[in-house]
This record gives structure tokens, sequence and C-alpha cells, in this order.
């Protein structure tokens, strides 16, 4: 290093008089390494000597020559034991590696930059398998930091893509009445009632297909006018009341079994619907009415947004639906129903109070 273009600041530390770079000058098993710390500040230099120094100490000079390609292959018998649907998964984002890397798969991988790791993932534009090269990435460059191969990852900093939210399809009040009367019209189906009431509790109580399933007459409470449900995602059970759109079909519900039973009441452990899905009817009738083709989710979804748009507290909505999270979720994934309402309520921010 010549002292005519750099000024010695420290052990080990120069500093480039035309550009004000500060340069590390390290000896690392014999070998003399320069390398540019990228900064004219001379505390973040300190510091980026010393991590400079940490990681080249921290490589094993043997274990650094290996190249991408066969970083890659070292990868593979790593993942032999899994799924064989994740193994094929993954071997397809590793022969796209050693084909269309940037620069070539023959590179020694302590030259492998972000960039290029940036570069590759671009080839990439869907979510899913975006999400899915980079985790393969990741373990790959984790198993070579582990091996003492390099001292840090390239795909370190790399994120994964934020999800789509679609707004997907939900049927309108109006629609789900057609819905369930079309499925009750059906005079040649035995369970098409049951699978109509099946169809208006999911709707008008807003539960999930399993939770309705699951449902039997002891935990319908009508004198406390609570139903007690099992929310089989997060394996928790909660309360919600029986609200009033949902009283006269349970009701009815609870009539036609206490006579299907001599005139005595159901059991506790009678289930409140005998059928566990009613989706073939909910597609006919989409079918016959030339609509979306709407699933169980959809009518759960026609509920919260219902109960959005009346102005019902979302923290209270959540509560309902069995979230701990204070409506977070409800939030985050309805946030498009509220322009309406925020159009609605920007009409009261008149110039007058």
């Amino acid at each position: 290093m010549s002292n005519a273009t750099f000024e010695k600041v420290g052990e080990c530390l120069y500093r480039n008089q035309s550009s004000s770079t500060y340069y590390a000058l390290l000896k690392i098993r014999g070998k003399q390494i320069r390398s540019s710390l990228k900064t004219k500040i001379l505390v973040e230099a300190r510091r980026k000597l010393k991590k400079k120094r940490e990681e080249l100490e921290s490589i094993d000079p043997e274990q650094g020559k290996i190249t991408l390609d066969e970083l890659c292959k070292k990868y593979l018998l790593s993942v032999q034991g899994q799924a064989k649907s994740t193994v094929v998964g993954k071997t397809g984002v590793i022969k796209r590696i050693q084909d269309e890397w940037p620069g070539g798969s023959n590179r020694l991988i302590q030259k492998i930059k972000p960039s290029e790791v940036m570069e590759f993932l671009a080839k990439y534009p869907g979510q899913s398998r975006h999400r899915q090269a980079l985790n393969v990435l990741r373990s790959m460059f984790n198993i070579a930091v582990a091996d003492r191969m390099i001292a840090n990852s390239p795909a370190e900093g790399e994120k994964q893509r934020k999800p789509r939210k679609p707004i997907r399809d939900t049927p309108s009040p109006q629609e789900f009445r057609q819905i369930v009367e079309s499925v009750r019209s059906q005079t040649h189906s035995d369970t098409a009632k049951e699978s109509a009431d099946f169809l208006e509790f999911l709707g008008l109580a807003g539960l999930g297909q399993a939770e309705a399933e699951s449902l039997s007459w002891g935990d319908i409470d009508f004198e406390e006018n609570l139903m007690t449900t099992f929310r089989h995602k997060t394996a928790t059970g909660f309360v919600v009341p029986i609200y009033p759109q949902v009283q006269p079909l349970l009701k009815r519900r609870h009539e036609a079994a206490t006579a299907k039973n001599d005139g005595h009441p159901p059991t506790k452990a009678t289930k409140v619907f005998s059928i566990a899905n009613p989706r073939i009817g909910l597609a006919a009738a989409c079918k016959r009415l030339k609509m979306p083709n709407y699933t169980c989710r959809a009518l759960r979804r026609m509920f919260i947004t219902s109960a959005i748009e009346r102005g019902v507290d979302v923290k209270v909505i959540a509560l309902w639906q069995g979230h701990r999270d204070g409506g977070k979720l409800i939030l985050d994934t309805y946030s498009h129903v509220r322009p309406s309402r925020s159009l609605e309520m920007a009409k009261l921010m008149t110039a007058e109070h």
C-alpha cells in the first residue's frame, strides 16, 4: 500500500487521501488482504475493521474454496429425508441455481454477492415460488456459514414478499337469501331442507363449517341466549350470542328435533345439524342462479362484512369469531369494507359544528 496514496490512521487501518475512504489491511494466515470498509467516518471504519477481521478469521481456508455448484449438491444431500414432494420442489430450485445463477454456478461461494441473490430471485415473480426459492437459498448458505465456508450468508438480508390479499367473492345478503331458498326448494333431494338450514346458519351465525357441524343441543342455551362452540383452527372454545336473526332458525330446528324424538326434547349430545357438508348443495344453487361459485367460507365473510357495515365494534366481531388479537385480523382482512362507510362518515365533517 503506497504512502503517497494511503495514510495510516491506526493498526491495519488506512485512509485513501484522495477519496477519504477507509481501508483495512489485514494479514490472515500469512496472506495479506486489503479491503475497502466503504465508509469515510473513522468511528464506523474502526467498527467495520473489527468485524472484517472476525469474519476473515472465522473462515476455514480449505472449506472456502468450494463452488456454488458443489454447495448445491451438498445441500441436496441434507434434504433427502424430507417428504417426496418437498424434495422435488427443492430439487427444482437447485437445478435452476446450477443452470441460471448470475455469473455461473462454478463461482467460489466466497465471491457470491447479495445482488446476485436478488437477481436470481427475480426469476420467481410468483409469491409462493419466490418464498420457496428464498428458503432454499437461506438454508443452503446457512450450511456454508455453519461449516465455516463463508462468514455471512449473501441471502441474509433478503426478505420474503408480502402475500397478496385478494378481495374474495362474498355474497350480498340478497344473494344469500336466494341461495338458501334455491337449496330448500329442491324437492327431489332428501337433504335439501337440512342443507338449506345448515347454509342459513353459517351465514346468520357467522361460524365456520367445522364449528357448525360439531354444534350439539347441549351447546345451545336459550335461557341465557348463548351458544358455546369450538374453533377448530385454534383449538379453543368460545361463547357467542344467539343473534336475533339466528334464533328463529334454532327454535324451528329444536321443535323439529323434539317432534322426531316422540315429543321429548333432543338430548344434549344430539347434533343440531345431521349433515356435515352442504357444499354440493351450495355449488348447485350458485350454478342455477348464475352466481359466482361461493363457498361456505364466503358465507362467514358475508356475516363479518355485514357486521362491520352495521357499525359493530371490530373487537366485538373478533370475539364472536373466536379471535384473540383484539380485531387485528378482522381489520387486515376486511379493510376493503371500509371505503364505503368512510365516505358516509365523511359527510358528517362539515365546516359547521
